[in-house]
């Protein structure tokens, strides 16, 4: 299966874009094929999406082809909603982001393209949208490129793709263009059946928060989503922050093995204290468990951050209690200068020092993706306020 992130500025296309794919894949039900005129309403559910034409949150839809299964994530284009986007590619296989063949790069394309890099989304790939209204000019998908990958180049990101399409009529979307003879590359569709999907989770370090324990016939099932590695009958373990060690008696389905990303529950070899929040990982391979986080936050709450203000801190399964000890910097996602910050206000991304009051066990987002992010909560209104990676 293949998660895929769609964004954008506004206009650029998106839901447009989706519609277009669903429907020319033969991907939609019956009662929806009487809406393929407006393909736009297609992804856009909400009453106050369909009234307003935009996308406020991120739509999830699933399709499937011969070849593979897909969640679609279309994430919201205006600078307002940014928090949506980063919610929807956090966990993204890939990214796709729309830019206007006759507007070329806006503000809110280099700060979805900055969201990526950020999320350390592991494909990206441009498209080039609304080639009917250039006419088809290789010209300026040319000078568009280039556009893209100056910025993209300053951001780190590598490999970035370009399919030049037109949403709308259909171009370079589930078939070849023959508008557009100057290329010679994929449609969107074999390009999302080509690329590689999973994040290459199974290949990390053995990581296994603890969600919930079972009792069943006299022994102590441990379960949750292996989130990183796999795990083997006899694999010795640290339970963490605990710091105890033991072995991997068995798993619930008699199996041998267990690989990311798959949830699963584990018998141990010994009768020990362990309980959600927990960490199951490899000793010569485990994090250490830390009482203070240095990461980026990307501020999702309606009242800005500032130091000294006290939040949960939510990382896989286990929460604790935190500080905001300082905002070290605010990232301008248009410039990416690093500018003195007092505080982080909504759909603003820095670099901040948190204080924990237990301690939590983080890998580096780089290496990790699942058990190097976490979320940030209001402790007063349960709203999460903030998404971090750990640096």
């Amino acid at each position: 299966m293949l998660r895929v992130a769609t964004a954008g500025s506004v206009d650029d296309g998106k839901s447009t874009l989706i519609g277009r794919l669903l429907h020319d894949s033969k991907s939609l039900m019956a009662d929806e094929l009487g809406t393929a005129a407006d393909l736009a309403r297609l992804t856009d559910g909400l009453r106050a999406e369909r009234e307003q034409g935009i996308t406020i949150d991120v739509a999830y839809r699933h399709f499937a082809t011969p070849n593979r299964r897909f969640v679609l994530h279309d994430c919201p284009g205006h600078a307002q909603y940014t928090r949506n986007m980063a919610t929807g590619a956090s966990t993204a296989d890939l990214a796709l982001v729309l830019v206007d063949a006759r507007r070329g790069m806006t503000e809110q394309s280099r700060r979805h393209l900055a969201i990526a890099a950020l999320l350390a989304v592991p494909s990206v790939t441009v498209l080039v949208n609304k080639m009917d209204l250039v006419d088809y000019a290789e010209e300026r998908f040319d000078v568009v490129a280039r556009e893209v990958l100056d910025w993209s180049a300053r951001l780190g990101l590598h490999g970035v793709g370009f399919i030049p399409v037109s949403a709308l009529h259909g171009d370079n979307v589930v078939e070849r263009s023959t508008a557009m003879p100057w290329y010679g590359g994929q449609s969107l569709l074999e390009h999302l059946e080509s690329v590689p999907a999973a994040n290459g989770a199974a290949d990390g370090p053995a990581r296994l928060p603890v969600q919930y324990v079972i009792r069943a016939d006299g022994t102590r099932w441990y379960a949750g989503r292996l989130a990183s590695g796999t795990l083997e009958i006899g694999d010795e373990l640290l339970v963490l922050p605990a710091g105890t060690r033991t072995r991997v008696r068995a798993f619930e389905d008699g199996g041998d093995r267990a690989v990311a990303p798959r949830s699963i529950a584990v018998a141990l070899a010994d009768e020990l204290d362990v309980g959600r929040g927990d960490l199951l990982a490899r000793p010569a391979e485990a994090p250490e468990p830390v009482r203070a986080l240095e990461a980026t936050v990307c501020w999702l709450g309606d009242e800005p951050a500032r130091p000294g203000a006290r939040y949960l801190v939510k990382h896989t399964t286990r929460s604790v209690p935190a500080r905001l000890d300082a905002i070290e910097h605010r990232l301008d996602v248009t410039t990416l200068a690093d500018e003195p910050a007092d505080r982080l206000e909504l759909n603003e991304i820095g670099r901040v020092r948190l204080r924990l009051g237990s301690p939590l066990v983080p890998d580096p987002y780089e290496q990790v993706r699942s058990t190097g992010a976490f979320i940030v909560v209001d402790e007063a209104t349960n709203e999460t306020v903030g998404a971090g990676m750990v640096a």
